[in-house]
């Protein structure tokens, strides 16, 4: 089980999500990421960086027809950020509930 602690920069609702996604597959397409946060290109590409920065998130990219398709998936480090920020958010929810 990881420590709880609150995770800065996962929190934000967005790279929540994202490190959420990423949680249970090996990786995913950006566009699959994009549609379901429902954002912009810009928008997704500004939280992954930060996630990329942080050596939560890595990219790679694949030749795909006349196209090339980015693909996202969450690293060790990723996963244990997201292990440890999740269980802080257990921990506060069970104080929120916890009766007298």
């Amino acid at each position: 089980m990881s420590q709880p602690i609150f995770d800065e920069l996962i929190h934000a609702p967005n790279r929540l999500q994202i490190c959420a996604m990423l949680a249970p597959v090996d990786a995913l397409d950006f566009a699959t990421v994009r549609e379901a946060l429902a954002v912009t290109d810009s928008v997704l590409s500004k939280h992954v960086r930060v996630l990329v920065d942080a050596c939560y998130v890595r990219t790679s990219k694949t030749p795909h027809a006349s196209r090339t398709r980015t693909w996202l998936s969450l690293t060790d480090t990723g996963r244990s950020a997201l292990a440890g920020h999740l269980a802080e958010l257990r921990r506060i929810a069970a104080t929120a509930t916890a009766t007298s």
